[in-house]
């Protein structure tokens, strides 16, 4: 009996086949960190495997993990930096950029050497942009537009100095940080 449930601890060869060409489709498909792989694996396995066990479920998410790296498709640095960049290209501020980082299971070192040439000032610019804030509005400014703008910066993390610099600047000064900052 201890034969059988030692040996129900190590997943089967048809198993670690299966994560490994799982692994190879998910990364092929887009980047992961370590976390979000290690989590599917676990939640297709307990899907396409009826009697799996949890040491067999780590094992398995595990040997994925491995795998990926060994072939080089994994890797939390360079994809807290492509993040980043893109994140930041779209308008997102530092702080929510390491909190979405974060809940994907980036390290927080390597979240803040990520972070360490995102631009604030360049991504509230933007943001105001997409949103016709600030210098991009189109209408006439009145109090409630006022405050529903600057509150718009707070709630995407953009402090208040950064989103009252963006709101006086001009659309002149806004498109030349549009075009200066735009090589990160």
């Amino acid at each position: 009996m201890d034969d059988q449930n030692q040996q129900s601890d190590v997943p089967t060869p048809r198993m670690l086949s299966w994560a490994r060409n799982s692994t190879i489709y998910r990364l092929e498909r887009r980047m992961m960190t370590e976390k979000q792989l290690f989590d599917a694996i676990t939640r297709k396995a307990k899907q396409k495997f009826e009697d799996i066990s949890a040491a067999q479920l780590k094992a398995l998410a595990d040997s994925a993990v491995k795998f990926a790296y060994d072939q080089k498709a994994l890797d939390d640095v360079a994809y807290a930096a492509v993040s980043t960049r893109s994140a930041v290209r779209g308008g997102k501020s530092k702080r929510n950029i390491a909190q979405k980082l974060s809940s994907k299971g980036v390290a927080t070192d390597i979240v803040d050497t990520a972070l360490e040439r995102a631009d604030d000032l360049f991504a509230a610019v933007v943001f105001a942009r997409k949103r016709a804030f600030g210098p991009f509005r189109r209408g006439d400014l009145d109090e409630k537009r006022k405050v529903k703008e600057l509150s718009a910066f707070a709630r995407n993390g953009f402090s208040f100095e950064i989103g009252k610099k963006v709101f006086g600047m001009s659309l002149s000064e806004a498109e030349e940080v549009l075009e200066t900052r735009l090589a990160f």
